[in-house]
């Protein structure tokens, strides 16, 4: 017997996967979110010069150290975020996990119902329920060869239940990235029935072709409405550092600190120094690291051209819809592996529209790799089509 808040909570099938690719170098890893990309040079010197500091290797101060959070507080006032006090507004966490239940735990009450995009990160959805609250989806689609938010979706999916929209951009798994038309929409909607938005800007700035940052706090009424979860795990590279933050406007940062005390308590001194030196890296870090996530997005579209692929406006992974083709995501995912693919089928990932397809993670296979895809994932399909 279990308890409750477990039952419609399933394990990580990124898990099955990556114990079933073992350590085969030949399969392309394509499954996890990982990048071989390095980390700023700095971030990695001032850890490990940090290591063996007394105040580095301390359970204080327990809701993050204050520069790192003058650090969070500048990093998104430069790219067009409003302006936060970062002692007084911010708490640190223990990654970005720690700090989408901590904003859960402080938004909601159970039974309340929060509103999410399908697709979305099987994380965010699988953290709405952890606390107790009911997860309500809002489809994506694709219009013009891009994932588009289907706003009458959206707006169907409130009810008088609904406390929070839990919106992530750059999307995972989709790629999606919103437009100002979507923002004014979910912004709308927020202002109209007193809404929270939660706000997971991890991918904010991996964009492509062109794409500007858009951070929703800034729009009009949005400020003291949206609480915004950050790590350095996907800008900077920085995944095993395992840093986060929760900037929670006005008085909601002291329930969002009494959570994380009681929750992850405290993220390791060194890392947070780590932290703060990659968000004062120039921003040709991140454009450096983008136009290469960028020509292995590239790459792997060249691969599946064809193929019902969606392209991705921004972060590192992109679905292919096997159900158009009249498969099963997980007997595709199976049968990527035999041809040594490691791919995540999206069942859980959302409803309906999640569960046609397949991702692939582009971020951690160098071009001359991912040349192997096409061939490779095409044997996969023509097997599991003789198999069904």
């Amino acid at each position: 017997m279990g308890v409750r808040r477990l039952r419609e909570i399933p394990g990580f099938n990124i898990d099955r996967v990556a114990a079933a690719a073992g350590d085969d170098p030949e399969v392309l890893r394509m499954e996890n979110l990982d990048t071989d990309v390095r980390p700023p040079a700095a971030a990695i010197a001032a850890t490990r010069d940090a290591l063996d500091r007394d105040a580095a290797n301390s359970w204080l101060p327990f809701t993050g150290r204050d520069d790192l959070k003058e650090a969070v507080a500048a990093y998104i006032e430069r790219r067009g975020g409003p302006r936060y006090d970062g002692p007084r507004e911010i708490v640190i966490t223990g990654g970005e996990g720690d700090a989408m239940l901590d904003a859960l735990f402080c938004l909601t009450d159970p039974g309340d119902e929060v509103i999410l995009t399908d697709p979305t990160y099987a994380g965010m959805i699988n953290r709405v329920r952890l606390v107790g609250a009911v997860p309500r989806l809002a489809r994506l689609q694709v219009a013009g060869g891009e994932w588009r938010l289907d706003l009458d979706a959206l707006r169907a999916a409130a009810s008088d239940r609904t406390r929070v929209v839990f919106i992530n951009n750059a999307s995972f798994p989709t790629g999606w990235v919103a437009s100002d038309d979507e923002w004014e929409a979910i912004a709308d909607l927020c202002r109209e029935r007193d809404l929270w938005l939660l706000y997971w800007g991890g991918f904010e700035g991996v964009l492509f072709d062109g794409r500007r940052v858009r951070h929703p706090a800034a729009l009009p009424g949005m400020r003291d409405r949206t609480v915004t979860v950050g790590a350095p795990s996907f800008e900077q590279r920085m995944i095993a550092w395992r840093v986060g933050w929760v900037v929670a406007p006005g008085d909601l940062v002291n329930d969002v600190s009494r959570v994380q005390i009681y929750n992850g308590l405290v993220s390791s001194g060194f890392a947070q120094v780590g932290t703060r030196v990659a968000l004062a890296e120039p921003p040709e870090d991140l454009a450096a690291a983008n136009a290469e996530w960028g020509r292995r997005r590239d790459e792997t579209l060249r691969q599946l051209d064809g193929l019902p692929v969606v392209r991705p406006a921004g972060a590192w992974a992109l679905l292919l819809d096997v159900a158009s083709l009249g498969l099963d995501c997980q007997a595709v995912s199976d049968r990527l592996l035999v041809q040594k693919v490691a791919a995540t089928p999206m069942r859980g990932w959302g409803g309906e529209v999640a569960e046609r397809h397949v991702r692939f993670v582009f971020s951690n296979e160098p071009v001359e790799r991912l040349r192997l895809l096409g061939d490779r994932v095409r044997a996969a399909l023509a097997a599991a089509r003789a198999m069904s």
